[in-house]
């Protein structure tokens, strides 16, 4: 029988700043939940003042986990120690499995205008922790987009239902079987996405009110949902909103910073890595 999911938990994101100074909305990573297995961290970040994003975020270092950022407008250049480097545009997706260590910054590409998206931090497994660094760069014209009856859908990873048949993500071979999509929805649109039961599932609504699972969520808050195999989302005035699940880990999660393990003795050891380079 088909079980839908309904929202558990609204949660209004919180004003925070990260990098060198770089202001944005934090949800999942903070006081009221501090991580959502298998997901860690989602910042969203969004606005047309220069000084809230200039200072960029400097070299940093990751081990453990994987980063996702999805650029709604503006651009930002990203370099790491593998010597990777490229321009995330408006549109586009970065997945990184930082693995056993990489070292990276990313810094605003533009001097004025809107700079606006997302970040997502994703927990590894235990056995891919210390797995070799790679990125999925992902342009913009790459990520298939889905319009349906006032309801337009970008697909970042996982499936969805076109009227022409399964439309896949370009994200692939990541351990939590992840579902991200961008959902944007006129007044009077509907949709609703399968989701695999027992994964971990939220939506964010960024812009108008969405009713998520027929609970209305309003801008910059989180909804948290229950378990089921599919969500409806809808909006009368309209809105937009990203959908994300993914499997659950069920792990012990040690996390320091930029580094999240299974222990504080493999936190330690990953310090000293850092500390004497031997990322």
């Amino acid at each position: 029988m088909s079980t839908p999911r309904t929202v558990t938990r609204v949660i209004l994101s919180t004003e925070a700043s990260d990098g060198a100074g770089v202001k944005l909305r934090r949800s999942i990573g903070t006081g009221q939940i501090s991580e959502l297995d298998p997901f860690l961290l989602l910042d969203n970040f969004g606005t047309e003042n220069p000084d809230d994003y200039i200072a960029g975020f400097p070299s940093h270092p990751h081990r453990g986990f994987e980063t996702v950022t999805y650029m709604i407008a503006g651009q930002m250049r990203h370099k790491d120690s593998t010597g990777s480097e490229g321009v995330l545009g408006p549109g586009s997706v970065q997945w990184m499995t930082a693995g056993r260590g990489i070292v990276h910054s990313e810094m605003p590409e533009q001097k004025e205008g809107r700079m606006s998206g997302f970040q997502l931090w994703v927990n590894l497994p235990a056995k891919d922790k210390m797995c070799p660094p790679r990125y999925q760069n992902i342009d913009p014209e790459d990520v298939p987009e889905v319009d349906l009856d006032r309801t337009h859908i970008r697909v970042l990873a996982g499936e969805v239902d076109g009227p022409d048949g399964i439309i896949d993500g370009p994200v692939s071979g990541v351990a939590t079987d992840p579902i991200y999509i961008d959902v944007a929805l006129s007044p009077g649109g509907s949709y609703e996405h399968v989701v695999p039961e027992g994964h971990t599932a939220f939506a964010y609504v960024f812009e108008g009110t969405v009713e998520v699972g027929g609970k209305a969520v309003d801008q910059h808050h989180l909804a948290i949902l229950s378990d089921g195999d599919h969500v409806r989302l809808s909006s009368e005035t309209g809105g937009r909103a990203i959908l994300v699940a993914g499997r659950p880990i069920g792990e012990p999660v040690a996390r320091y910073g930029p580094f999240v393990m299974n222990s504080f003795g493999e936190i330690q050891q990953a310090v000293q890595d850092f500390q004497t380079g031997n990322f």
